[in-house]
């Protein structure tokens, strides 16, 4: 193993499992204002920034359901959560589902939970957990 005083590593992607890979895909895709989805052989490739892909699958196999958060803008935020509410989509403003029908300002920021069509558990966020730190 080789040591290094600099590291480039960078998360490229991972695989959400789905009922319905073409729902929860364009779901997404719709409700971030997103590039459509792609064919990427077994998978439905959702592209985000940073060169970072979902990669929707149906498994053959039930499985539970996992937890994908977003980091975006203030405007972005403004324009997914306008997007919820008008679709009348239940959210929350906590992971235990016990504050619906709001959002958050923890960290100084702005936040939500809401489920995608295969019931995993999403969360847009206008802060990291932690807040900024030191600037």
């Amino acid at each position: 193993m080789s040591s290094s005083s600099s590291t480039n590593i960078s998360f490229n992607h991972t695989i959400v499992a789905a009922r319905d890979k073409k729902e929860s895909a364009w779901f997404l895709t719709e409700l971030f204002d997103l590039p459509a989805p792609v064919s990427a052989g077994f998978f439905l490739s959702v592209k985000l920034d940073n060169c970072v892909t979902l990669d929707y699958a149906e498994p053959p196999v039930d499985f539970p359901p996992q937890h994908y958060a977003f980091l975006v803008g203030e405007d972005d935020f403004d324009r997914i959560y306008g997007k919820i509410v008008e679709r009348g989509q239940e959210h929350w403003a906590d992971p235990r589902q016990s504050e619906p029908g709001t959002f958050n300002t923890n960290d100084g920021g702005r936040g939500v939970y809401f489920l995608d069509p295969s019931g995993n558990y999403m969360e847009i966020i206008t802060v990291p957990y932690g807040g900024w730190g030191p600037a």
